[in-house]
């Protein structure tokens, strides 16, 4: 049991059901890709970050970093709007590079909220709900372990990576009965954290929606 309570993590985790934690994210998903701010928006994905810190996952800042530089790179490929500058032959316009970060700062922050708030013991009712979160273990599951895969151990990281995911995956089934009777439901420090944390994205949506900033 030891193992199986190490992937739980901290006692954030440990105060906050898989269902709630599921439940509270599919609702902060949708404030965050609905604010039309993009200040706000960028204060939520810096949430983000801290909730999946909290929840013992590490980060990479290089590495998302790199991912969302390479999506505005492509998105300035295709120019429109106002000129802003010119660099040889491509114009720099500000309508794509707005574009760009949207699309960068929506998907890393939603990479960042799955993280917070997907973990290995989620369950969900009847077969389409089983399925899916069967869909969300797996991809936690290689979310958490993708720095197992380099450039220079492409096929070996991707082979250690499967075969944890595998041995994750048949101790989980092992001991589901476990998993269900201590994580079934939250408690009231966890409640308090997730509303607390619901209020804070939920807030900064509706101060977008007030153009208040």
């Amino acid at each position: 049991m030891k193992g199986l309570r190490g992937c739980a993590g901290t006692a954030w985790e440990e105060a906050i059901s898989s269902r709630d934690r599921f439940l509270s994210g599919v609702i902060m998903a949708v404030a965050f890709m609905a604010n039309p701010d993009p200040l706000l928006r960028a204060a939520q994905f810096l949430l983000f970050w801290g909730y999946a810190a909290k929840s013992g996952k590490q980060q990479r800042p290089w590495f998302t970093l790199l991912v969302m530089g390479g999506i505005v790179f492509f998105n300035l490929l295709v120019p429109y709007g106002r000129v802003i500058a010119v660099l040889g032959p491509f114009p720099l316009t500000a309508g794509a590079l707005r574009a760009g970060l949207d699309k960068a700062l929506t998907l890393e922050g939603l990479i960042l909220l799955s993280k917070a708030c997907i973990r290995t013991d989620l369950r969900l009712p009847g077969f389409v709900g089983s399925l899916l979160a069967e869909s969300f273990r797996i991809f936690e599951g290689i979310t958490r372990r993708k720095a197992l895969i380099t450039p220079k151990r492409l096929i070996q990281g991707l082979d250690e990576l499967l075969l944890e995911l595998s041995a994750e995956q048949s101790l989980l089934a092992e001991h589901r009965g476990f998993l269900e009777e201590v994580k079934s439901e939250s408690t009231l420090l966890g409640r308090l954290l997730l509303g607390g944390a619901l209020a804070l994205v939920v807030g900064l949506t509706c101060l977008g929606f007030l153009g208040l900033f």
